[in-house]
């Protein structure tokens, strides 16, 4: 059971969906996972709890501010954190459990503990047998797994595995900032923001991207005073400046505070109570806090894998290194999702892995990398694909873009969802559809249509005459579409 012609490290999105690809196309695949199940952070501890919480705190929500103009009465409402936390760790536990299933039905061999590289290639098997060798001629590598939990008696077991091919899918880690450092207790991640047993009296999350306002959303809809201080001159960095602040506007008529521009300095907790200071142009800033988020970002974990003993590049932000095909410097061993450049998300690891699977078995792999949804799941939800605005702009791309508000979708005001617009952006020139952003309720659902006509080089005609149901939130999409050329029906 040591030989492989493919081994994993790394049993998140981006690991499994590797493994299970090359099991269909043949391969005998190991994956060797450090936690006790498979998911990785995705499914863990970041979007999937993460959006359990989301979702009860959306309902809990509509149940105390929105029913009774539905007509639905209630005597009382009253949140309960720990049935929250209890229905989270059960979404959590079948969705782990469903990929554990999946792994055995695909035959894919699967070893609970921490992966490093032993040497570099041309290890041989332990049981003396001849070194498989990919189609590139490549030699065995050899990685060790190291095991130490109730599944051994708290003994360390080790044990040394080898394939021809390695993918590194071992994702990523919350980065920190040097005047801040996470302790878990007063200073907290994402991890320790998902799982909290009371609400705080007020949190300040460092971060106005995807992880901060989403969290933040989480716990001031528990009834925290939250405060988001962010860096750069707005949240959502990555979005057009109308959507930024137009997204601002509608977090903070929900009683979110933001404070951009806003370098953080320090923190200091004096028992429960502290406060984060910071800075804005030369002036200083307090932020009074219970529990501070520290959500900056993630950093890549490539970290205690022995990277170095195998020659494979990293970057100067400790990222793998790979080409066009996932491939690092060293023959035989590839990186996918967080540990190499490009966005951290799950999808997008993902179809990483898929694609490595496909090059390893011989097969054809494929991503399009400029064309990965970005989604914050608050409510309203900010999507985004492709090209803003803003960007196409300042690359001098001459544009037409399309806009529809959802106050004029019929389905979204019968919904109560009535908050945001559609903007297709496409090539004034070929009217190629370049990108799209969405601020809308489910906008990371409507966003996948507009991925999907920029998959084959679809025009914002192709998408005005695509037919959609009525009434549907997604006949906002198809009417800023019709926008970019002027030709919108349900607007002026």
């Amino acid at each position: 059971m040591s030989q492989f012609d493919l081994i994993i490290i790394g049993g998140g999105p981006g690991g499994y969906a590797c493994a299970f690809r090359a099991s269909q196309l043949g391969l005998k695949v190991a994956l060797v996972e450090k936690r006790a199940t498979l998911g990785g952070t995705c499914l863990n501890v970041g979007c999937i709890p993460t959006k359990a919480l989301l979702y009860s705190t959306e309902q809990y929500i509509f149940a105390r501010d929105h029913a009774a103009a539905h007509g639905i009465k209630f005597d009382g409402v009253a949140a309960d954190v720990a049935g929250m936390m209890k229905r989270k760790a059960a979404v959590v536990a079948k969705l782990t459990g469903g990929v554990a299933q999946l792994a055995r039905a695909r035959k894919v061999t699967v070893f609970a503990g921490s992966a490093t590289f032993v040497s570099g290639a041309g290890s041989q098997p332990v049981d003396g047998a001849t070194a498989k060798h990919d189609t590139t001629g490549s030699p065995c590598h050899s990685v060790e797994v190291t095991t130490a939990d109730s599944s051994t008696n708290g003994q360390t077991v080790r044990q040394i595995i080898f394939a021809p091919n390695i993918v590194i899918a071992t994702g990523s880690l919350p980065a920190e900032l040097p005047a801040v450092r996470i302790d878990g207790k007063n200073i907290i991640s994402s991890d320790q923001a998902i799982a909290l047993d009371e609400v705080p009296r007020k949190l300040v999350v460092v971060g106005g991207g995807a992880i901060g306002l989403e969290l933040g959303s989480v716990w001031s809809r528990l009834g925290a005073d939250v405060t988001i201080v962010e860096f750069l001159p707005k949240i959502a960095a990555t979005c057009d400046d109308d959507i930024a602040r137009n997204f601002t506007r509608l977090l903070q008529k929900q009683g979110l505070k933001i404070e951009t521009n806003a370098k953080v300095t320090g923190a200091k907790f004096n028992g429960p109570s502290g406060v984060l200071t910071a800075e804005r142009n030369g002036v200083p800033l307090e932020f009074p806090a219970d529990k501070i988020l520290l959500a900056v970002g993630r950093r890549p974990n490539t970290e205690n894998l022995g990277l170095e003993k195998t020659g494979v590049t990293l970057d100067p932000k400790g990222r793998v290194q790979v080409d066009g095909e996932l491939r690092t410097n060293i023959p035989g061993i590839r990186a996918i999702g967080d540990v190499v450049a490009g966005p951290m998300l799950a999808h997008k690891a993902e179809e990483d892995g898929i694609a490595a699977a496909g090059w390893i078995a011989g097969k054809y792999g494929h991503v399009d990398w400029d064309f990965v949804p970005a989604i914050i799941y608050t409510t309203p939800e900010v999507a985004t694909v492709g090209l803003g605005e803003d960007a196409a702009k300042a690359k001098g791309i001459a544009i037409n873009v399309g806009r529809f508000n959802f106050a004029a979708n019929g389905r979204a005001i019968t919904s109560d969802a009535t908050d945001g617009y559609v903007k297709i952006i496409a090539d004034a020139k070929t009217d190629r559809i370049l990108g799209a952003q969405i601020l809308s309720h489910g906008a990371g659902e409507l966003v996948a249509e507009v991925v999907a006509h920029m998959e084959y080089g679809g025009s914002a005609e192709d998408l005005a005459r695509t037919i959609h149901a009525h009434p549907t939130m997604s006949e906002s999409v198809k009417e800023a579409a019709l926008a970019v050329s002027k030709s919108a029906i349900h607007a002026i």
